[in-house]
């Protein structure tokens, strides 16, 4: 059983940043592979970026290349999302989930609560 907790969202202005942090806790948890997924009222959940066990593989949603960047700390267990050049269209519940690296949300198997990011204009 893995756990995973979010923090750092908030409230930003357009052209602001946030980093998000997944802090992960439980058996083997720094061996699955990370993604963030984000959900605004009333759309589906999306695929943001994943990065693999090791750090050395990551991938992202078209809709935030060269803006969001994925890391992660294994010695403490902590998945970071470096968010920068915020638009209010990113405004959503982010979460982060542990599981086989891909961008379905369907392949992974743990998920955090949830941290909300709200993108003022």
């Amino acid at each position: 059983q893995v756990q995973l907790v979010e923090s750092g969202g908030g409230l930003v202005q357009a052209g602001g940043s946030l980093r998000l942090s997944c802090a992960a806790s439980g058996r083997a948890s720094s061996t699955y592979a990370v993604g963030w997924f984000r959900q605004a009222p009333g759309k589906e959940r999306e695929f943001v970026a994943a990065i693999s066990w090791g750090g050395g593989r990551t991938n992202y949603a078209d809709f935030v290349k060269g803006r969001f960047a994925i890391s992660r700390d294994n010695a403490k267990n902590t998945v970071y999302l470096q968010m920068n050049s915020l638009k209010p269209e990113d405004t959503a519940v982010y979460y982060c989930a542990a599981g086989p690296q891909s961008s379905s949300w369907r392949q992974y198997d743990y998920w955090g609560q949830g941290t909300q990011v709200t993108v003022s204009s």
